[in-house]
């Protein structure tokens, strides 16, 4: 149990680096491929937005200060120039073809889920989240957990009582257990109106939508805990359905499946105990009188026989 808990308490500690901070200026890294691909888009153009800045700013300043009127400088006397035309408008369009093409890369590679080594199907319900595991025979329900949602309802919550549950409104009954550097395959629908999967440290949203089957994939990089919650509005209870995945390495996760398996699988007798298919049927109750009516008619020819004889 100690290994278990350092474990969990680790897991945590890890996954905190993929929350946000306060005053946080920049976009978080994420903890995914995906999310990795669209921080890897965000600082390209946010480093090219930078220079364009820094020489778009550096030629007014040089301009403002260097050929003022007060120095005796005297502005040129002119309206249009193609030259200056013809590199103001090539350049930007160099500039946008060269982020496009990278940019379409990582798009392209966020939506391919070919090759993935297990499907995850989720189902938006309200309030609450169905996750089955493809060819695994694993379906788990995880919903609001129970110390939040009496918080959330007692109109004797205290502060204190919400500042020492910790992660209040973002903990679940039941987590999503998944491994970390596995190809993961999502179909995402919804059974009545529409919701949205959304943890921000994987880089991605899928709006489940009842009728319609949505795809995404994910591949988790650090083990850890992450949180997100509906991203969709669904009904009164909107803000109480959240979600917290548990990223293990594969080992873990293949030892927590099997756990999980055994829970549904059906129960083997004990050596020497009839199964249900060798239990005697029990008699119905139209038999009895049948049977006692034979055994009557079967008692007098006992003494005829032996008379005979």
């Amino acid at each position: 149990m100690g290994g278990a808990a350092a474990l969990l308490a680790s897991t945590q500690v890890m996954a905190q680096s993929a929350d946000p901070k306060p005053w946080q200026l920049n976009m978080g890294r994420g903890v995914t491929t995906s999310a990795q691909h669209a921080y890897d888009a965000h600082m390209l153009a946010l480093w090219v937005c930078v220079v364009i800045g820094v020489l778009v700013f550096g030629a007014m300043a040089v301009a403002m200060f260097r050929f003022r009127k007060s120095r005796g400088v005297t502005a040129a006397q002119f309206s249009h120039n193609t030259t200056a035309e013809i590199i103001w408008t090539v350049v930007p369009i160099v500039i946008l073809v060269l982020m496009a093409v990278p940019a379409t890369q990582k798009l392209i590679a966020m939506y391919d889920t070919r090759d993935s080594e297990m499907t995850v199907k989720v189902t938006g319900v309200q309030w609450m989240w169905k996750y089955e595991y493809l060819g695994e025979n694993v379906v788990l329900t995880s919903r609001l957990d129970r110390e939040s949602d009496r918080l959330r309802q007692s109109r004797d919550t205290t502060r204190a009582e919400l500042d020492a549950h910790g992660h209040y409104l973002l903990d679940v009954d039941n987590q999503l257990v998944l491994p970390t550097n596995t190809k993961i395959r999502f179909v995402v629908t919804a059974d009545d109106v529409i919701h949205s999967w959304w943890v921000p440290a994987f880089g991605w949203k899928q709006d489940a939508i009842p009728g319609l089957v949505n795809e995404a994939w994910t591949e988790i990089l650090e083990p850890g805990v992450y949180r997100g919650q509906c991203a969709e509005l669904c009904g009164k209870d909107h803000g109480f359905m959240p979600i917290v995945v548990r990223a293990v390495p594969p080992a873990e996760f293949q030892t927590w499946l099997a756990a999980e398996k055994a829970k549904s699988a059906p129960a083997i007798p004990a050596p020497g105990e009839p199964g249900p298919a060798d239990a005697a049927p029990a008699p119905s109750p139209d038999a009895a009188p049948a049977e006692a009516a034979a055994s009557a008619t079967q008692t007098p020819s006992a003494p005829a026989a032996s008379a005979a004889g």
